[in-house]
């Protein structure tokens, strides 16, 4: 598993480069953000602030299972942001 500050960074550019990929939306669709646009950038947000939490937690007893699990969530929950994008219109 890899360690706590490469987790924050993959954290970062996920979600990263969902916030980007609405932005290019947008622009090419010439349109003002849209509320299903920002409704995805605002989860997006939010996502972040909970992962980068979990990541920042010291109780935590078994780190590689809890660094195994954020990394799942942060996996579903980009893949879930991703789809969204691709279903606007």
């Amino acid at each position: 598993m890899a360690n706590k500050r490469d987790l924050k960074k993959d954290i970062n550019y996920v979600f990263g480069d969902i916030i980007e990929a609405v932005y290019y939306w947008e622009l090419e669709n010439a349109q003002k953000p849209s509320t299903e646009s920002e409704a995805i950038i605002d989860d997006a947000i939010a996502s972040f602030d909970e992962l980068i939490t979990r990541v920042n937690d010291r109780s935590v007893e078994d780190r590689k299972a809890h660094f195994k699990a954020i990394n799942t969530d942060l996996e579903a929950k980009g893949k879930a942001l991703i789809e969204r994008i691709n279903k606007l219109s």
